[in-house]
């Protein structure tokens, strides 16, 4: 692991670099015209008043606490942690790029009665389920940011390489954030002959203009069919969106659930802990797996008050654990770690906070795994009474 200046610009050019990251950023801002469109106000004002007010989309019965305690001048500690966020000062340092061994491929399809799970780095996952080839909020670039040459800057490369990505059959996108929808990946994918994608209320132009052909945007609790026998169902998370500095909460946020003859996969997005967890189990009696974000949080050895770390819309290891136990998942898998430093914990500090809390919560490791990018997690050999999921050598005879 190298050790270089923390952040992602270097002393000599700082200056320079933030002048030109402000005038990029504002000219971005102000070039940006991508609002929600009236008709999904509309619609979220007829039937969903617990997660719309009228005008914003909310989390329902989550008090969100203001941002700096009693007697703090606000403007004064949002603009020092902008440039705190800018620079990557007083954050933990990083490695400056971690280059892993590429994996071999991935098979092109992996046949029906099958699931198998590869994670390719923070949110995005391949997800071969029953015959579908389905990608979760996927980023490839460099950074997640408004422009690329400046903003989290990527730590760890993607565990598939774009190039040997199988053709894809839809992708889903869970909220707005720059490293969740990242439009110059989608550009790619779109190129790639994609031909489908699923968001939430709100998004749908947004990725339309990508050039993917077909773009679904769900509520909480709907569903649409991505072939005879798999189901999506949009289902709640407990977070916020935001893509400039006026649209925060304009369009819906939210996870998902795969559902197909072998059993449910639960991606849950970007979230805080929270009742919804509970409310999923009950709609769907067995999730074989959930996909869960163990970090940005704040370490048990940081000094930093918690509140500036906003537990309601990101869970730590403690409340991804809890998670875990509320959705009596079969397996879960960690993500959200190790690629963007999005906030105060170290690079390892998800990893080993989580064996910590799995250990206090008297559960084995595997119960809740962290696979480095581009391994297989293979179902068939962890589930290997799910029914009819097949042998590992068949799956090796498609790649």
């Amino acid at each position: 692991m190298s050790s270089h200046n923390p952040g992602w610009i270097y002393p000599s050019n700082k200056k320079t670099a933030v002048l030109l990251f402000c005038l990029a950023l504002i000219s971005f801002l102000l070039s940006c015209t991508h609002r929600v469109d009236p008709d999904i106000c509309a619609v979220a004002k007829e039937r969903i008043s617990d997660h719309f007010d009228g005008n914003l989309f909310v989390n329902p019965g989550v008090h969100m606490p203001p941002p700096f305690p009693p007697g703090e001048e606000p403007k004064h500690n949002r603009s020092r942690w902008i440039w705190r966020f800018i620079l990557g000062t007083g954050w933990p340092t990083w490695p400056q790029i971690i280059n892993d061994t590429p994996r071999k491929p991935p098979a092109t399809h992996v046949p029906k009665g099958s699931i198998f799970i590869t994670l390719v780095g923070q949110a995005t996952f391949l997800i071969q389920q029953d015959g579908l080839n389905i990608l979760t909020d996927p980023i490839w670039s460099d950074r997640c940011s408004p422009v690329s040459w400046v903003g989290p800057k990527r730590h760890r490369n993607p565990g598939i390489r774009f190039e040997d990505l199988p053709p894809i059959d839809a992708i889903l996108v869970s909220h707005n954030h720059y490293d969740h929808l990242d439009l110059p990946t989608l550009n790619r994918l779109a190129k790639k002959g994609v031909p489908r994608s699923i968001t939430t209320l709100g998004n749908r132009d947004l990725i339309k203009d990508t050039g993917i052909p077909t773009v679904d945007e769900l509520d909480w609790w709907q569903s649409i069919q991505l072939s005879e026998e798999i189901t999506l169902t949009v289902v709640p998370a407990q977070h916020f969106s935001s893509r400039t500095l006026w649209d925060r909460n304009e369009t819906l946020w939210g996870g998902f659930v795969i559902s197909g003859p072998t059993g449910n996969v639960f991606y849950s997005g970007d979230t805080g802990y929270g009742a919804h967890f509970k409310e999923i189990t009950q709609q769907f009696s067995t999730i074989e797996v959930a996909i869960l974000p163990i970090s940005p949080f704040r370490p048990r050895q940081s000094n930093e008050p918690p509140h500036r770390h906003y537990p309601e819309i990101h869970m730590g290891p403690a409340e991804v654990v809890q998670s875990h136990l509320d959705l009596q998942a079969r397996l879960s898998i960690a993500a959200h770690f190790q690629v963007f430093q999005l906030g105060s914990d170290g690079f390892d500090d998800a990893l080993n906070e989580l064996r910590t809390v799995l250990a206090e919560r008297d559960l084995k490791p595997d119960a809740f795994i962290t696979p480095p990018p581009g391994e297989l997690v293979d179902l068939t050999v962890r589930f290997s009474n799910m029914g009819d999921l097949v042998s590992r050598q068949k799956v090796d005879e498609n790649l």
